[in-house]
């Protein structure tokens, strides 16, 4: 075909067209826009009870169980992080935070942060990786069937503080008196309380409570211990415990006082005995709970869990400097020995 015989196109052809193009794009932006919005990565709410250093080891282990489940921070997911510092006063205020960003789901690290974002919310979901008495509390209806906006993971079992304090009395088996470190201000600290002085009711030996609510609190808490002539102390798990961990493994060091703690890591870090969870591992095992929320189950269907495993370690340069001697059958069912 000659190229002659082609007909031109009509004059404004082409500019209807590019009009047409252009008033088609246009109208299909908003579409565009939504679909943009749709594909939002999720956002997850963090809510530590100690500060990014004393929660590093329980952080890196709920990353780790999110990237089982397909999820990596800044990729596929983003993670807003607050964290209370040991400080029971601070909860609320940094709930409010978080659940004004209204992410998806909110994970908290201590049971006051449990309390403190059921109080913030009741619609955005929660999972509490370190769970106590959720029923009691208040958090669910029952641990099949939450019923609410809250699910987790227990960092206690029943009887778990007076097994602590009867681990500790194999260890020191003369003595008549226990002490217990409490935080009166966490409202579970209470109930653990009780379990002790339950676990003790039928046996001589007495048990006599030390409060520290902030951590200026624990030179004294400690001097009362020592006038109470108290032969060991029970630490309760508690969130302003855990940051200050150093401060009261210094402080029993120094009044010469054997002590049971709820975490392997204070043991690690020079404790002499724990016996609890293992804390990394329902961190660990959070992310499950994250990626059945992220796709679409209400947290109230999913039960909450019982911790998986209990593990006894001890420390034997804390055993010598306390001139303690440790039965060999302690030693040996014992899930770590620190040298």
């Amino acid at each position: 075909m000659n190229a002659d015989n082609i007909a031109a196109p009509e004059p404004g052809v082409n500019m209807r067209r590019r009009q047409f193009i252009a008033l088609g794009a246009a109208a299909a932006w908003p579409f565009a826009a939504k679909a943009q919005q749709a594909k939002k990565r999720p956002l997850i709410g963090w809510l530590g009870g100690g500060t990014p250093t004393t929660g590093a080891r329980s952080l890196e282990a709920f990353l780790r169980g999110l990237r089982e489940y397909g999820y990596e921070d800044g990729k596929t997911i983003d993670i807003v992080y607050r964290w209370a510092e040991g400080d029971l006063v601070r909860f609320p205020a940094l709930a409010k935070e978080l659940t004004a960003l209204s992410p998806d789901v909110i994970v908290s690290a201590s049971s006051p942060g449990n309390i403190a974002l059921m109080q913030s919310t009741a619609s955005i979901p929660i999972v509490g990786a370190l769970t106590i008495d959720p029923v009691k509390l208040g958090l669910a209806v029952s641990h099949n069937r939450p019923g609410r906006n809250f699910t987790g993971i227990l960092v206690t079992i029943d009887g778990l503080p007076g097994k602590q304090a009867e681990v500790l009395l194999q260890l020191l088996p003369r003595a008549d008196t226990l002490g217990v470190l409490m935080n009166p201000d966490s409202p579970p600290q209470s109930i653990l309380f009780r379990e002790i002085e339950t676990a003790l009711h039928a046996t001589p030996v007495r048990v006599v409570q030390a409060v520290a609510r902030t951590a200026p609190d624990l030179p004294a808490a400690f001097d009362k211990l020592k006038r109470d002539r108290v032969d060991g102390v029970v630490i309760l798990a508690d969130a302003m415990f855990f940051t200050e961990v150093a401060q009261i493994i210094s402080l029993a060091a120094a009044t010469q006082m054997p002590a049971i703690h709820g975490y392997r890591e204070h043991v690690q870090r020079g404790g002499l005995v724990s016996y609890g969870v293992d804390i990394p591992q329902n961190f660990r095992r959070t992310g499950y709970f994250v990626d059945r929320i992220l796709k679409g189950i209400k947290p109230g269907d999913l039960p909450i869990e019982l911790p998986t495993k209990l593990e006894l370690a001890i420390n034997l340069k804390a055993a010598k400097a306390l001139n303690l001697e440790i039965p060999s059958k302690f030693l040996f069912t014992a899930d770590e020995v620190i040298e």
